[in-house]
């Protein structure tokens, strides 16, 4: 069978995977004659031959006699398959007997597809050689095989059946009929119809044998074939067949593959590709060529050049002086300025020129800016240029200014070099220029760096369609071995770039972690250098470097001592297990929360709870003299201040945990400086809210810990006593030997010679924590707390485990507590009367005495109130009334006009408890509520 409309391309016959014969066939082979069995199909017939990579064509004859015995062994024959499974060829059988698509584990491993949880986890038997396994989780497996291409959703099970099994899900969603005696599967797929044809059961043998030849020896031929990604790729077609393999050829299946040959090697990739990335990939293949082409670039408009200051002298410089090796390198490289991974590179000295040239300011876009773009993408892509610099012509006139000096003459660039002052600003105005209509879209650009960014994948393929179109038609072109495509984790410019944020890389934390102690000044300033650069990720890093600052300082003596050994080993730590930050999100809610310390401020910019970035700063010269007041002003104000662009547009939330911060805009009388602080502060749409100090934990942490060890001296007397009781502890014997052998533990340190858990001391089993519990709980200013606010005390500057218990414990024994505390339960809420459904059903009644009396000598009011409509009646009576004057007023002035009520709700005055309830037959019910009496109409009895 034939593919129509195939390629010109060559037909190359193999038996057992080597190469044997090479015809040439011309581009239109509609003429060949068709040997499938189905003659006249309009679509596609495809077999286990059509899995050759890249659209490979495979031609299979049959050419053996014994096709009777073939046609035996059909009957009992599944039907098996190799389908393409991220460019790896894989067995596949089709089996209408299975209730479930499966996949072999080994195959999800080895191809790293990603998984997820199974819905419904269950048990399956007779797939492994263990007999019974268990179905935990579920994966989406694509595949190919020529022009059809599917996804099926399997179960993954340990298998070693085959790779993947279809079973009726597969054949459901396809529609695919089976056809028992030919063995083949047919069904309409996008408007066409594909038949599929199985593998014989000589096929499977010889693919079987193969495979266990391949694991223990070489395979024979590698000089012919290449192995591409477990795909043949040819390297030299032309080869010819001896008589003695033609004849070998009778009697054995023969393939011939008509194959395209590979681009380039996938293997190089760093991760596998969806099939429609790696066709979109081929299709611009021209973009990503393995070398620059050899022509100049082309002129753009945008060329690098040389401006002159006017009446400087030319530099006129002797070059260099190199030893023989370095001249044979500099010839090579003249010649050739092609430079592999790890060899020498040639820079020339480009400072003269440069003091004498007119610098042009172009901007570089800020990297946080950049990164907050980012927001909501869940997929990414990189593309790096191969020798961007050397993609830019030199303006024409311009290039004799570039000229060098070697020992084998003068020499002038004709395209941009490094080392020019302006060169980074051609290179932006290039960069900008061509995607200007992508840039804050869907593509951020730094230098020869571009990150596509998208929120699905679908839409992921249109943008790197465009970027891909947008450099083909400037020429410019990428480095495939640096690229990264469709992924959900990318390095970008120091950071790792996830769905959920930000954060450090990897290969920054390794250098960090391996950094050596400094031992000059110099060494001091290029750690602090690396460190800075990521100190959005600690939340306190100014206070933690402050000792190394001092080190940097003009006149200060190097001197390192203890303390700037703890701040450089605190800050390697803190920079190896950086938190993840998640990036802005501008249509949620910013939440600030600032705080100030004695030696310093900080503050963490959050939403929903999560971080976004931290802030904090040493305190220093007049500030430090500040009050607790002004120094929570302060903070306030830098972290504005810094984090203004995000806060600007939208109404935002501050958390402090200074009481006096809330009524900052009530206050009368400013100074001059409280003046300028609030005058910049109500420029923002803030809300301030106040938090409890110890719930501020994150800006509260600011040098807290390093005062806490100069303060519990005072607080507690033999302190220094824990120390020697942590090794022999059982709660922290293990920490104290895993801090010590440099590994950590649960947030936990040691500093010298205490133990701390999250900036809390840890206190070992012993006197100290029933003393720590006697102070928390009535020594000093205390109160004789409950067990929560008595936790809370000890919470906030110690650590052991369950504290809470023994808090409990001690609080149940208190003899104070037992003495001064009632044991009475306080009462409990108020219960509201039932809302009336009707008028007049459900009333309430008083009086209001003490009036003035009036010319009848009435002195009271009788005051009767529907609950359901509020109406009210103001019936004037006598102090002096008895029960029976008021039963009878209630009769003519109520009971008249809007009949019995169902309850009557009044207090428990004499005159309703007395003859009002016996005259009327009027039962009285009791409320425990305000002393009240609820009065229920009586059944109507009969006459």
């Amino acid at each position: 069978m034939f593919k129509r409309n195939a390629p010109k391309t060559g037909i190359h016959c193999y038996r057992r995977w080597r190469l044997y014969q090479h015809l040439d066939v011309e581009e239109d082979i509609d003429d060949m004659e068709e040997t499938n069995e189905d003659d006249g199909n309009d679509g596609d017939t495809l077999g286990s031959q059509d899995t050759a990579a890249y659209r490979s064509i495979i031609v299979q004859r049959v050419l053996s006699a014994r096709m009777e015995q073939a046609e035996q062994q059909r009957r009992h024959n599944l039907f098996q398959i190799f389908f393409v499974i991220n460019n790896r060829r894989a067995r596949v059988i089709i089996d209408s007997g299975s209730c479930n698509n499966l996949v072999s584990s080994d195959l999800v491993k080895k191809l790293g597809l990603i998984t997820r949880p199974h819905p419904h986890p269950y048990h399956i038997r007779w797939l492994n050689d263990s007999g019974k396994a268990k179905v935990t989780q579920t994966v989406r497996v694509y595949f190919s095989i020529g022009s059809y291409s599917d996804f099926a959703d399997c179960d993954v099970v340990p298998m070693q059946a085959c790779s993947l099994l279809l079973g009726r899900p597969w054949e459901y969603d396809t529609d695919a009929l089976h056809h028992g005696r030919s063995n083949k599967y047919t069904f309409m797929h996008k408007g066409k119809k594909i038949t599929l044809l199985p593998l014989t059961p000589s096929e499977i043998v010889e693919f079987d044998r193969e495979r266990l030849a391949n694991d223990k020896k070489t395979v024979e031929a590698k000089s012919e074939i290449q192995h591409v990604t477990n795909q043949i790729r040819l390297k030299n077609p032309v080869l010819l067949a001896t008589k003695t393999d033609l004849a070998e050829i009778n009697a054995v299946v023969c393939y011939a593959f008509i194959c395209k040959d590979a681009l380039f090697s996938w293997e190089d990739m760093h991760h596998i590709l969806p099939p429609a990335v790696t066709n979109l990939l081929q299709e611009y293949a021209d973009v990503f060529p393995a070398e620059i082409p050899p022509w100049l670039p082309p002129i753009r408009g945008i060329e690098h050049q040389i401006d002159l200051i006017p009446g400087a002298s030319l530099p006129n410089r002797a070059a260099y002086r190199t030893n023989p090796e370095e001249t044979k390198e500099i010839q090579r490289q003249v010649q050739d300025l092609r430079t592999a991974d790890g060899s020498w590179r040639m820079c020339v000295d480009c400072r003269a020129i440069n003091n004498i040239t007119i610098r042009y300011r172009h901007p570089i876009p800020r990297l946080d800016d950049m990164l907050d773009e980012l927001s909501g993408s869940i997929i990414f892509s990189k593309v790096d240029l191969r020798s961007g610099y050397h993609q830019i012509r030199m303006k024409l006139g311009d290039e004799w200014k570039t000229a060098f000096k070697t020992k084998f003459g003068l020499y002038e660039w004709l395209v941009m070099p490094f080392g020019l002052t302006n060169a980074p600003s051609t290179f932006m105005r290039l960069m900008n220029e061509v995607l200007r209509v992508f840039i804050g879209q869907f593509v951020v650009v730094y230098f020869d760096d571009i990150l596509i960014y998208s929120k699905s994948l679908h839409e992921h393929m249109d943008h790197l369609r465009a970027v891909f179109d947008a450099l083909r038609a400037a020429r410019l072109f990428g480095n495939i071995e640096k690229c990264t495509f469709c992924t959900d984790r990318v390095s970008f410019l120091g950071y790792v770039v996830t769905p959920q944020g930000i954060e450090v890389d990897e290969a920054k934390v390794q250098a960090i972690r391996s950094w050596p102690t400094p031992t000059t000044v110099s060494q001091v300033r290029s750690f602090h250098g690396l460190a800075g650069f990521y100190r959005r990720f600690v939340p306190n890093f100014s206070t933690i470097a402050a000792p190394l600052n001092e080190l940097t300082k003009k006149g200060v003596p190097f001197h390192w001592g203890k303390t700037q050994d703890d701040a450089f080993n605190l800050l390697k730590d803190r920079l190896t297990h950086a938190p993840l930050l998640q990036l802005p999100d501008f249509g949620k809610t910013f939440e600030l929360e600032c705080d100030a310390s004695g030696v310093g401020i900080g503050g963490v910019l959050m939403q929903e709870n999560k971080p976004v970035a931290y802030f904090s700063e040493k305190l220093s010269g007049p500030v430090l003299n500040y009050s607790t007041y002004d120094k929570e002003l302060y903070a306030l104000v830098r972290s504005l201040e810094t984090w203004q662009h995000y806060l600007w547009p939208k109404e935002f939330v501050i958390h402090s945990d200074h009481e006096s911060l809330k009524h900052i805009r009530s206050q009368l009388k400013l100074n001059r400086r409280h003046a300028k602080w609030v005058e910049f502060i109500e420029s923002f749409p803030y809300v301030i809210k106040h938090k409890k100090g110890k719930d501020n934990v994150i800006a509260d942490a600011l040098s807290r810990r390093y005062a806490m060890l100069s303060q519990l001296d005072c607080r507690i007397f033999g302190l220094e006593s824990i120390k020697e009781q942590y090794a022999n502890d059982d709660d922290f014997k293990d920490v104290i030997l895993h801090c010590k052998q440099g590994r950590t533990w649960d947030k936990y340190v040691i500093n010298e010679g205490f133990v701390f858990r999250a900036n809390r001391l840890c206190i070992p089993v012993g006197s100290v924590r029933l003393l720590l519990m006697q102070e928390a709980h009535g020594g000093g200013l205390m109160g004789h707390f409950g067990v929560k606010k008595t936790q809370d005390v000890l919470s906030t500057h110690f650590f052991w485990p369950r504290m809470k218990r023994d808090v409990e414990r001690f609080v149940a024994r208190c003899t104070t507590c037992h003495k001064a505390k009632s044991r009475l339960n306080p009462h409990g809420l108020y219960m509201p009367l039932p809302v009336p459904s009707t008028p007049w059903e459900d009333i309430s009644m008083d009086f209001v005495l003490g009036l003035p009396r009036t010319k009848r000598g009435r002195d009271s009011i009788f005051v009767v109130v529907d609950r359901f409509s509020k109406m009210a009646h103001f019936i004037p009576c006598h102090k002096s009334d008895d029960a029976v004057n008021i039963a009878n007023l209630f009769f003519q002035e109520i009971v008249r006009l809007h009949g019995m009520p169902s309850t009557i709700v009044s207090d428990r005055d004499a005159k309703f408890l007395s003859h009002f309830g016996e005259r009327y037959g009027i039962s009285w019910e009791r409320s425990c509520c305000f002393q009240q009496l609820v009065i229920h109409k009586p059944m109507d009895k009969p006459r």
